[in-house]
This record gives C-alpha cells, sequence and structure tokens, in this order.
C-alpha cells in the first residue's frame, strides 16, 4: 500500500514538471528561481555600464549620482538615493494569472496566523511564478523612486512633457508610463520577450502590440543592448531569440557598412591616383611641347 502510494506520488510530481515546462516556451529562463540571485547576477553584469534605465544616471554599487543626469527627487529622497531592480514589464501583469495572486493559498499563512496572497503568496507556491520574476532580460536598474512611482503601470503616450525628476525623461501620468525615445525600444523588446517566452502568462491588447512593434522598429538595438543580451545568456542559459534575430540583422549591416566604407575609400583613392597620373601626363606633355618648339625656333 506505502509502495504505491509512493510510486502514486512519483506520478503526480513528475506530471506536474512535465506541465511546468510546457507552460514555458524553450527560450524561457529555467534556471533563476531567486530574485535575489537575479539582482546580484545583474550588478556583475552592469558593473560594464552601471547607468540607470529610465534617467541614464552614472551609479556606483547601490548609490545613484544624480548630478550624472540632472535627476531631481520629487517626494522619496531616501528611496531616491538607492538603486533597485525594476521589471520592465511589471510583475503583476503576469502575477495576475496565478490563482493565488487574488485567493491566497492555504499555505500562505503568517506566524501571526493571518492570510497573505499576491505577490508574496504567489511567490512561495509557483516555481513558474518565481522563474518568470527572476528572469533577468526582463530587469533593469532603476533609481528606486521613478521604479515605485512608475508601479505596475502599462506603457503608452502621454501628451505634453510634463517631467517631474528634473532632466530625467520620464513622464507618469494617469497609470500610464512614458519612457524616452532612447530606451523605448528596449521596452519593446523587453515585452516582445516575456510574451514568447510565456505565452500561457503574457498576451498583450491590440494597442499594446502596435505600439511595441513601432517602438521596436523607431528604436533599434544598440551595441550595448546585444552584448547585456550575450552576458545574461551566459548565466541564464535561455537565448532571448527576440534580440538574437535582430542583433544579427545589426551586425550583418555593419559588416556590410565597414565593406561599403573601405570600397568607397579604396575607389576614392583610385580616383584620385587617376587624377594624379592624368596631371603627371598633361605637365609631361606640356614640357615637352615647350622643348620641342624652343628647339625649332634656336635651329631656325
Amino acid at each position: 500500500m506505502r509502495k504505491n502510494l509512493k510510486i502514486l506520488i512519483l506520478i503526480v510530481l513528475v506530471l506536474n514538471l512535465i506541465h511546468e515546462k510546457s507552460s514555458f516556451a524553450n527560450n524561457a529562463n529555467q534556471t533563476i528561481e531567486s530574485f535575489s540571485k537575479a539582482k546580484k547576477i545583474l550588478k556583475k553584469i552592469h558593473l560594464e555600464k552601471p547607468f540607470t534605465f529610465y534617467c541614464q544616471c552614472k551609479y556606483e554599487k547601490n548609490k545613484p549620482d544624480w548630478k550624472s543626469c540632472g535627476f531631481l527627487f520629487k517626494k522619496n529622497k531616501k528611496r531616491a538615493s538607492r538603486i533597485e531592480w525594476e521589471h520592465v514589464l511589471p510583475a503583476s501583469h503576469f502575477g495576475i494569472k496565478f490563482d493565488t495572486w487574488e485567493k491566497g493559498h492555504a499555505d500562505c499563512i503568517s506566524k501571526s496566523g493571518k492570510k497573505y496572497k499576491g505577490r508574496k503568496c504567489t511567490e512561495k507556491i509557483y516555481s513558474k511564478y518565481r522563474k518568470m520574476q527572476s528572469d533577468l532580460y526582463n530587469l533593469q536598474p532603476a533609481i528606486g523612486e521613478v521604479n515605485g512611482l512608475r508601479s505596475n503601470y502599462q506603457i503608452g503616450i502621454i501628451n505634453g512633457e510634463n517631467r517631474e525628476f528634473g532632466k530625467c525623461d520620464i513622464e507618469i501620468s494617469n497609470k500610464i508610463v512614458e519612457p524616452t525615445e532612447r530606451i523605448r525600444g528596449d521596452f519593446a523588446r523587453t515585452y516582445l520577450y516575456m510574451q514568447n517566452a510565456y505565452p500561457n502568462y503574457i498576451k498583450f491588447k491590440n494597442n499594446i502590440q502596435k505600439l511595441i512593434k513601432k517602438w521596436d522598429k523607431d528604436d533599434p538595438v544598440d551595441d550595448w543592448e546585444c552584448l547585456r543580451a550575450k552576458k545574461i545568456k551566459e548565466f541564464q542559459g535561455n537565448l532571448n531569440i527576440i534580440l538574437h534575430q535582430r542583433c544579427l540583422n545589426k551586425d550583418t549591416k555593419n559588416i556590410q557598412n565597414k565593406k561599403n566604407n573601405l570600397k568607397i575609400k579604396s575607389q576614392s583613392k583610385n580616383l584620385i591616383k587617376e587624377n594624379e597620373n592624368i596631371k603627371y601626363s598633361k605637365t609631361k606633355s606640356n614640357k615637352g611641347s615647350f622643348n620641342g618648339k624652343g628647339t625649332h625656333d634656336a635651329l631656325k
């Protein structure tokens, strides 16, 4: 009887594992389950470029340099004085798909006996959620106050330029966040990656699909975005196919541009050389005519 029970439990565990893997795409995070671990890894990766995502403020360790970007805090100076790791696609956007987010769970009870739900409960119960919230591709360094005020608001376009953080170009109004044009492509490709990696949990409405498609086109990948993705793959294991293809296209264009530049330089050198030869031939010809005429006159 006990043997049969053990076999049954084993079967259930295997089926749960199969279900978990099938609910994620092959290119999803399957290795990192700790948000704390994810932050430690990203701190190492971003040593090469220690600038905040939204405001491009330089930072050292956990402290942003406001003067480097003209940042001004709005209300919370203490939180604005530290670096936090922001979910580009807010955790609540996929966390809400887990039943524990709103209903809680029998195991989500504090030491004092109080029931809890939301992120804390979902993180405790579901390995799937822990992997999603720890996905390195969806995390960026941000000034704490900006991270807090961005909250879980969706991206969009806000009329006017109502900046509340000094020179930091980010607008937050009516539960909408509008990032600066410089990182709109980064936003779009992060959204596209998350949707592709976790299709059972993330699906954007048509207006957001159109917006991220536009932002992806208007703000192409840059060198840091591609290098960052490469470094993340080394730690997390899965390939970000959204960035991979775009970075390959970028490299191909760069190679072609270099070839074209070399070709233009080569053609320019040949043209200069050809002009010099023509100039030399004319000079030589003129000298020959002068000498011939002089000799003829002398003979006369």
